[in-house]
């Protein structure tokens, strides 16, 4: 092996250090402060170990009292995951028809309309946030999962029909003309032939779709003002200002917890999410 080439494969190693360390470094600090005492978070010098690993906070989250700081939080989580996975229903379903439609069939202004659909997604939240203020109040919405599932998919099935209509595009159509001489319909076709081989492009449309749900901060800290209907981002972003007692391991913890459900749904399609960026990537 050459000097020049182990000199490459240093360099590329200490590249791929530096990304490992920025990326699950600060998931790694999540974990020390949830473990760490109060004292020892702020304790000079810093404990990167801590002497007295401590699993209290999570014993406040999953059995701490309803009006607790911990009960607030579950109450969050039960509130991301149903208004993540209606989003995700909703909007899937919408963006598989109309991307379908958008790959298959040819119509006039087809391209102006996707790109329409496109711009809408692109459009900052605090353009829309007065008038779908005024909607959600005019329909008693307000403060409710089911109007925070209709605005999270405003956002998302722009996106997934943009997403989607690309992948479409990409498969064969020859296996649906076959289809249709044997005797299925268009929507038979798309069934039984079109959905089973996306079936990639489909898990990583739905893993982008929940996790910008999940994630999703600005709407929900609008449109939500009780524990019925408050999401992880904004029952976390409160512990700094609504408890006179702030406790940073609490906060730490409660991230790790928020962290689990998108890092298993992840976990466990990394095949189907592989597979449908690869063929993204060769479209």
């Amino acid at each position: 092996m050459t000097r020049r080439r182990t000199g490459y494969y240093v360099l590329m190693y200490a590249i791929g250090a530096v990304l490992l360390a920025a990326v699950f470094g600060p998931i790694l600090w999540l974990v020390i402060s949830s473990l760490s005492t109060q004292a020892e978070l702020l304790s000079v010098p810093t404990h990167f170990v801590p002497d007295h690993p401590t699993l209290a906070r999570y014993q406040e989250i999953f059995t701490g009292a309803q009006s607790s700081v911990g009960g607030a939080l579950r109450a969050a989580m039960v509130n991301s995951l149903v208004v993540a996975t209606a989003t995700v229903v909703i909007s899937g379903v919408a963006a598989v028809f109309g991307a379908y439609a958008f790959a298959r069939v040819r119509f006039r202004g087809k391209t102006p309309v996707l790109l329409l659909f496109l711009g809408t997604y692109m459009m900052p939240p605090l353009a829309l946030v007065i008038p779908l203020y005024l909607i959600m109040a005019n329909l008693g919405l307000l403060d409710t999962r089911t109007g925070l599932v209709l605005v999270n998919c405003t956002f998302t099935t722009p996106f997934l029909l943009w997403l989607l209509s690309n992948y479409f595009a990409a498969l064969p159509v020859e296996l649906e003309d076959a289809a249709q001489i044997d005797g299925l319909s268009r929507l038979g076709a798309l069934f039984r032939i079109v959905l089973p081989i996306a079936r990639p492009g489909l898990v990583t449309a739905a893993i982008m779709a929940f996790l910008a749900s999940w994630d999703e901060f600005f709407y929900a800290l609008i449109f939500t003002d009780s524990p019925a209907a408050k999401t992880v981002p904004v029952a976390l972003s409160e512990f700094v200002g609504k408890y006179a007692s702030l406790d940073f391991g609490l906060m730490a913890a409660g991230g790790v917890v928020a962290l689990v459900p998108p890092v298993v749904f992840a976990v466990i399609l990394q095949r189907q999410i592989m597979s449908g960026l690869a063929a993204g990537a060769v479209k």
